[in-house]
């Protein structure tokens, strides 16, 4: 009872600027308030607004007036992302850190990112989506490829063959 009490006031200390709650749910917490680090292990579930993220292990560092400002996600990392310009992504990876102050999204290991809305699709070992500047970078493995996928829509899609 005293374990979840003290899970519910410290996620209610998350609590953003535009009252969108950051909700945490886990098997184990471990917090230190003045060190600003809240370890939540074991079926790690952190949802705020339409944003969900899974994990094995889930870090949150927050600043000195408890704002999150960056989310470390480890073991069997899964995740969907509405970003402010509505397009939504769906992924996973081994491993994830979320910057919110500088709106970056780093995923690591055996990454593989669908933008839902077009269904663009990367895979590689290290993606970096950088949603305030709009860019992104993919980097492979030693021995793999980075793999991007897209459906382009051709503007006459009936031409004819030349070959007989």
């Amino acid at each position: 009872m005293l374990i979840r009490t003290l899970i519910i006031l410290f996620t209610l200390t998350f609590i953003t600027l535009n009252a969108e709650e950051l909700k945490v749910i886990s098997d184990n917490f471990k917090g230190d308030q003045q060190k600003g680090v809240a370890v939540f292990t074991g079926n790690v579930k952190v949802t705020k607004g339409m944003d969900e993220l899974n994990a094995s292990k889930v870090t949150i560092y927050t600043d000195k007036d408890k704002k999150p400002y960056k989310y470390v996600a480890e073991g069997g990392v899964s995740f969907f992302i509405v970003t402010e310009q509505q397009e939504k992504y769906r992924g996973k990876s081994q491993s994830a850190v979320y910057m919110p102050n500088e709106g970056e999204y780093q995923f690591y290991t055996k990454v593989d990112l669908i933008r839902l809305d077009d269904f663009r699709r990367v895979k590689g070992d290290k993606v970096v989506v950088n949603m305030s500047q709009g860019n992104a970078v993919a980097e492979s493995a030693k021995d793999e490829p980075v793999i991007m996928t897209f459906t382009l829509q051709e503007k006459n899609s009936k031409q004819k063959s030349t070959a007989k």
